[in-house]
């Protein structure tokens, strides 16, 4: 997908559980981004933040409202189309890198990639370029236990980007991480985001984080605001 194309827009979005009384977590959220754009998520623990952040990507469903990549509805596609689509359009990285301990660092880079059959020879070359993008073309053949913290997470964020998605979805990337090694994570998102004209948009409880986005939206008992523009 090109960057000239990419928009995501979320109109009234709302997201509710129901067991004995319905729960809320999420009331009409609307807004809409462009390839190249980047935005910051915040607010205070259960206000819905990482609810919304699955929504975008898929993960989950929301009760009503409607999200669209383009003119594309994926939640109208069967689960094999909708899977096919999430791989192809998010890079997820998470506060814990879920990389697979058995497989070692180029092995975990190309997992998102083994979808599609008979490009082997691309994928590689990609996951190795990935891998020297964020510092680690010589830690090809470790395995993660042989690792830092912060390695692991540039790692995941070269993961993320083997299909080269249109939507990178940040969950805490730096949660776990000490401030020099945050400080890492946080430059190599932000530079390989602007080198591929993704949607960037990421949810923190770090107000240094979230400082330097161009956007900033405050989640407020299940409720949206911006509060910074680019």
């Amino acid at each position: 997908m090109s960057e000239k194309a990419i928009q995501l827009t979320l109109e009234n979005i709302s997201k509710s559980y129901q067991g004995v009384s319905t729960l809320e977590v999420l009331r009409n959220i609307s807004f809409t981004m462009q390839g190249g754009e980047a935005v910051a998520i915040t607010g205070p623990s259960g206000s819905g933040k990482s609810t919304l952040l699955h929504l975008i990507g898929t993960l989950d469903s929301p009760t009503s409202g409607s999200l669209k990549v383009n003119d594309t509805d994926p939640f109208s596609l069967k689960d094999a189309e909708l899977a096919r689509f999430r791989n192809s359009t998010v890079g997820f990285v998470f506060q814990d890198h879920h990389l697979m301990p058995q497989y070692n660092v180029l092995e975990n880079v190309m997992v998102p990639a083994l979808a599609y059959r008979g490009e082997r020879e691309a994928q590689h070359r990609r996951a190795t370029e990935l891998l020297d993008k964020v510092g680690l073309s010589e830690r090809l053949t470790h395995l993660p236990a042989e690792l830092s913290g912060g390695e692991r997470q540039r790692v995941a964020i070269a993961r993320a980007l083997i299909n080269e998605p249109a939507l990178l979805l940040c969950d805490e990337p730096t949660g776990n991480l000490d401030h020099d090694n945050a400080m890492t994570v946080a430059d190599l998102l932000f530079e390989l985001h602007r080198e591929m004209r993704s949607i960037l948009i990421t949810v923190t409880h770090s107000e240094e984080l979230a400082g330097r986005y161009p956007r900033r939206f405050q989640l407020q008992q299940g409720s949206i605001q911006q509060t910074k523009t680019g």
